[in-house]
Order: C-alpha cells, then structure tokens, then sequence
C-alpha cells in the first residue's frame, strides 16, 4: 500500500516529542512489510528550541525504509508550523491514504484539504490536541490562535474516515466531536528492539558515581517539573539518600528559566544534572542506568517515556492525571499519585529507594506489558488493519 504519513516533525528533532516517534516507528515498520511509506513534515532541526528551520535539510531523504520529504516552514506561531509546499507533495505523490498525526498541526489541516479535492482517504491520529492540555486555559496570543483553530480542527475531523484514540479516556473525549463509529482504540507502542542495547556507560559519561532518579520530557510547568524539585528537595534532606541526584534531560518549552532558578532557591544545584540537547543514544543509555523513572506530570493524554521505561525494566512514579492511568498501573507496573500532592510524590519516591525488591518487581511487570502489548510491531499492525478496513470500504 502507498501511504502518507504527516506530522509536525521528524528526523533530526528527535526531541519534539511523542507524535514524532509514533510516526518514524509506524513508518519503520511498515516499510519492513514493503509498503510505500512516505512522512512528509517540515525543516525542523530543533537546536534546543522550537524555531530552528534548516534549509540545508534534504527534501527529499530515505532512511529505515521509508523517505522523508519536508518543505521549509515560513510561519511559525508557537507550535503551529505553516509548510503549505507540502500540500503540492502529497498531490503529485497520489497515496491510496493519509494518515495525519497531530491534530492540531497545520500538516493536519493540509492533509484534510488533500483529502477533500483530491479523493484521498484520511486516517486522523491526534495525542492530546484536542482541548484537554492545560495550555488552552491561557489567554493572550496563544488563546487566540487556539480559538483560530477550532473551525481547522472540526474540518480536520469531520474529514477523517476514523481516528486513531489511545485509549478510552481519549475516546471519551472524541466522542463529544464526532460519531463513536469513527474511532478506534491502538494502544501506543514504542520500539522495544531498539530498547535493549545499551549504547554506553551513563553514569561513567556523566560522573555519577551513586543512584539516581531520571526524569525526561519537555521543560514545561505541565510536566510537574517544580514539584519534582520540591519533592527531591524533601529526599534530599534525608541522610540516607546522600549518594542519589536527580538527572533531568529535555529541551527547552517556555520553562527553563524557572526551572534553573527553583533548582538555585532550593539549594539544590549540586544534587542535580541537567542534560539539554540530548542524543538518543544519550536518553536510551539514561534510562538503563537509572533507579527509576520520576514523571509527575499535571497533564499527559498517552505518554511514551513511560513505556521507554518499562522496555528497560524501569518502573515509573506518575500521577493519576488525564490519560495516565491507561499506561502505567498503580502498584502493578508503577506508583501513581494525585497531580501536585507533593508530599506524596516524596514519599513515593522514598519508598521505592528503600525497597529495591518493589523497584524491580515493578519494572519486570512493565517490561511484560511492553514486550507483549505495547510496543511498535503491534501498533504498526493494528495501524495496518484500520487503513485496510478504510481503503476496502471504498
């Protein structure tokens, strides 16, 4: 089958987050059945921000079996990136379906469009765009473009053939734009394979020398990142914790600044290690080496790190939030708590270095759920299965 995949970004920008990742390993394998597989994206490079464009990118570039074709980005309003070049792409290419990941992406809205005048069935995939993140609450410019893309988004849906859900949270969330009959539930996977080499010594490469917890994701005020601080802190000020630091990798999403500063007024700076512009080499190699995984977020719809986690037999301490609960069980693959209970989120993370036995138990249960369910060879064929059933219904 010739299939076109869309999304804000891909290869090199690894660090845009989990609707990048979601694409390149459908993309991947798929192309290992022989399908035509194309992504078409924009220029991102991510240089540690959201802004960088590089034209000196291919246009045109194979890799793992599929191609990557991006058009230069003139327009950026936050993470609204406007490429219409790869309108023309998708037409002349002429894919027998479209599948657009991330609702909210211009990309989405142009798939649409190439859907409707040319006769293209389109498959819709959207990992939390669709009024639920805490960022829709703010006002200013953002709110404005939020409020300019509603007519986009209910154009975008009312295209789509099905949509692609996580999970029943996500679900329940759709079923309020649309027909129940247009969604269909694929569990997110990640590429365990690729999971189980471990590129390099971590704590060798970085000087630790005792345990430490790992948190990665966006530096965002949505990911919990103060109040991992001020939970670590508290771990801080027991003595038997003295070897153990908090290493935080990610890049850089409007919260930096803050986070540096909180980690100074908690007189903390010697405790932590802050890794930006990291390679994926570098984040595969973390997880490994690390105790465990701290993810305290206030809002996630479908996370991946936590199943990265779990495919290294890590287990993860989280919180109950949205979309949460249907990736990591409390007390069977993690410990969940309430968003922003900060003494919980301490205490959770006490108990873990106390118990290794529960540590370990943890993440072996996750590691299951990742080996069996929810990794990228089942969620490619699930994908497979829903453009087949969408292609034949033509």
């Amino acid at each position: 089958m010739k299939i076109a995949l869309t999304c804000p970004a891909s290869l090199p920008a690894t660090q845009f987050g989990g609707i990048l990742f979601l694409c390149i390993d459908i993309a991947r394998e798929l192309a290992k059945k022989d399908h035509e597989i194309t992504i078409y994206t924009t220029d991102l490079d991510f240089t540690n921000n959201t802004s960088t464009f590089n034209k000196h990118l291919p246009r045109n570039e194979k890799t793992n079996g599929f191609t990557i074709k991006r058009t230069h980005v003139f327009l950026k309003i936050y993470l609204f990136f406007v490429n219409p070049g790869m309108y023309n792409q998708i037409k002349i290419d002429q894919p027998e379906i479209i599948h657009a990941i991330g609702l909210r992406g211009f990309q989405a809205f142009i798939s649409a469009l190439v859907s409707k005048f040319h006769n293209i069935p389109l498959v819709l995939t959207d990992q939390g765009g669709l009024y639920t993140h805490p960022d829709f609450e703010k006002k200013g410019i953002q709110k404005m473009l939020y409020k300019f893309q509603e007519p986009l988004i209910k154009f975008v849906i009312k295209q789509a053939r099905k949509i692609i859900v996580a999970n029943e949270y996500e679900s329940s969330i759709f079923s309020k734009y649309c027909e129940s009959s247009k969604l269909v539930i694929v569990r997110n996977g990640i590429d365990f394979e690729n999971l189980q080499t471990i590129p390099f010594d971590f704590k060798a490469e970085h000087g630790i020398n005792g345990r430490f917890l790992l948190f990665l994701g966006r530096f965002n005020r949505v990911k919990g990142i103060d109040l991992l601080l001020e939970s670590f802190s508290a771990v801080c000020k027991q003595p038997e914790f003295d070897d153990v630091k908090l290493v935080i990798i990610g890049a850089d999403f409007g919260y930096r600044t803050e986070m540096f500063k909180q980690i100074e007024a908690l007189q903390i700076k010697n405790r932590i290690k802050v890794i930006e512009k990291a390679t994926r080499d570098e984040v595969i190699s973390s997880y490994h080496a690390c105790d465990f995984l701290v993810l305290p977020s206030r809002w996630e719809m479908s996370p991946l790190t936590p199943l990265e986690a779990f495919a290294c037999k890590k287990t993860v301490v989280s919180t109950k939030a949205h979309g949460i609960p249907y990736v990591i069980e409390d007390g069977k693959n993690g410990i969940l708590i309430e968003p922003d209970d900060v003494k919980s989120l301490a205490d959770s993370i006490i108990m873990l270095l106390r118990d290794k036995e529960k540590t370990i138990k943890l993440g072996e249960n996750g590691y299951k759920l990742v080996k069996e369910v929810c990794n990228s060879k089942n969620m490619a064929e699930n994908v497979f299965q829903v453009y087949r059933s969408v292609v034949n219904s033509d």
